[in-house]
């Protein structure tokens, strides 16, 4: 009779131990937005604006579903890290890696969709005719991007697309999603498929990232 009540005290013991832990969990990654949060609202909010909803010219959305949805933890920390050179986002490398880490599960908090990171970097790398992305990158993506991607620095409302410090974090997949998918409530819009605004085929778009990889290059 007393092994049953000892399993039993053992069971409800373990219990208790899990769920403690689950709660002392959840309230460290409560403690980590709300930091994060802080953080934001005195480093990044005047340009990203509150929420980090962006404003066209300025700064992008950063909580945008389809964006939180392709990017990794690593492409938002190093950005944050590291900035962009010759654009208006400074490093913020002086936050540490405990604050840039706070700043990026802020972010995730808004998240309305799985995270599929690890397989959008996982796309086989992008090969085309530079020549033929050129000229596509010309006729559509220059109008916002600048004529060479370096975004907001041209007069464009779109971000530095073609800068080393965007195209050394971004993988052709993210590149790829963001092309075909764009971006929902900013002015980013898709360009593939029969709804898309230039119905590209998956081989024009990938000629375009060729493309944006040769300028980053030069």
């Amino acid at each position: 009779m007393l092994a049953p009540i000892i399993a039993f005290t053992s069971a409800i013991s373990l219990i208790v131990i899990v769920a403690g832990s689950s709660g002392a969990a959840a309230a460290s990654a409560k403690a980590t937005i709300k930091q994060g949060q802080a953080l934001f609202e005195e480093n990044c909010e005047v340009c990203h604006q509150a929420d980090a909803i962006g404003e066209a010219g300025v700064a992008p959305s950063l909580t945008n579903p389809e964006l939180l949805e392709i990017a990794s933890d690593a492409f938002f920390e190093a950005t944050i890290r590291d900035g962009r050179e010759d654009t208006g986002m400074p490093p913020f490398a002086h936050l540490g890696r405990k604050g840039v880490r706070a700043i990026v599960a802020f972010l995730r908090d808004h998240e309305k969709k799985p995270n599929r990171a690890d397989e959008v970097d996982a796309q086989p790398e992008a090969h085309g005719d530079p020549r033929l992305g050129k000229l596509w990158y010309d006729n559509i993506c220059s109008t916002c991007h600048g004529l060479d991607g370096d975004g907001y620095e041209a007069g464009g409302t779109g971000t530095a697309i073609g800068l080393p410090g965007f195209l050394h974090k971004a993988s052709d997949g993210f590149i790829r999603e963001t092309i075909k998918v764009g971006r929902s409530n900013t002015r980013m819009r898709a360009f593939a498929g029969a709804e898309g605004l230039a119905a590209l085929s998956d081989q024009e778009i990938d000629d375009i990232i060729v493309y944006l990889r040769d300028l980053a290059q030069n």
